[in-house]
């Protein structure tokens, strides 16, 4: 029976095979990931706007450092000013960072408040426990689907279909990838086994950071705009391992989510491989579709 739903999972989901996108760290990156989120996009805007402000104070800033190290040196300056007071300059220099304060603080509020309202009747809902050092996963809903998800040694690669080093990356690729679907709000519980330390589940490509602390569960969100495969890793430092604690995220469509859903209640390894195969390419969907039946 297993065998028959796996089969069928793949030629579902190789009827509705798409290009997909793939965000991670690159050699040499300076800026932030591709924007995969709205909340992301926000994060993006708010980081390029508060460069205008920034930039600017430090120019100006050093520049007065300079003028002050070139003109008011013993040398240049042997008698100095006993100027203690200039109303001008103390109103200007009060004034000035209040207003540049407020230019950001408005912004700042408004991204902290989108990020941080959780939306009503979210499509999907994912409870993420964190434990040294792995993640396990458990969806919540009519069908329930739990696993436990790995980084990807190196040896397993070719066992996994996982072979593509640019697609599948050393210490970011993961045995089971989260599925969700394109569009979707995903309403997502974080939280650390009782007898853990504290975590954090962090996707950059989506603007997502969350603390995994034991005994809380935490809460946030996302909806992911484009379909593709996302990294994370664990940003709290948890212990020895903590450089081996990625997290995979795969976007797909509707119908690919659907059919993995079904398929993964009880063969997640046999969805998972259909899956892959249809994102990754439509032959392997086919060969992989016909060693599972046989």
């Amino acid at each position: 029976m297993k065998r028959t739903y796996a089969a069928l999972a793949a030629l579902a989901c190789l009827l509705f095979a798409s290009v997909s996108f793939a965000d991670q760290p690159k050699p040499w990156q300076m800026g932030m990931q591709e924007p995969a989120t709205s909340i992301m996009e926000f994060n993006s805007w708010f980081e390029q706007y508060t460069l205008w402000f920034i930039v600017p104070i430090t120019i100006f800033v050093l520049l007065l450092l300079v003028v002050v190290v070139v003109k008011f040196r013993e040398s240049a300056n042997p008698v100095p000013s006993k100027t203690s007071h200039n109303t001008a300059i103390e109103i200007a220099w009060t004034v000035i960072p209040v207003l540049i304060l407020f230019a950001i603080a408005i912004p700042s509020f408004n991204l902290l408040t989108y990020q941080l309202k959780m939306p009503e009747n979210p499509d999907v809902t994912i409870k993420a426990t964190a434990t040294q050092w792995l993640w396990s996963y458990e969806y919540e809903g009519e069908q329930v689907v739990s696993f436990d998800s790995y980084m990807l040694k190196e040896g397993d690669r070719a066992a996994a279909g996982k072979e593509d080093v640019a697609r599948y990356p050393r210490l970011l690729a993961v045995d089971n990838e989260v599925v969700v679907p394109v569009g979707k709000t995903v309403r997502l519980l974080v939280t650390a086994a009782p007898t853990d330390v504290i975590h954090a589940f962090a996707m950059p490509a989506f603007g997502i950071k969350i603390d995994a602390i034991p005994g809380r569960l935490n809460e946030t969100w996302f909806r992911a705009d484009r379909e593709g495969l996302y990294y994370g890793q664990c940003s709290e430092l948890c212990g020895k391992d903590h450089a081996y604690m990625p997290i995979a995220i795969r976007v797909v469509s509707d119908a690919q989510y659907a059919t993995w859903l079904q398929a993964a209640t009880s063969d997640l390894s046999g969805a998972n491989r259909a899956l892959m195969a249809a994102v990754d390419g439509a032959p392997a969907a086919v060969q992989t579709a016909e060693n599972i039946t046989n």
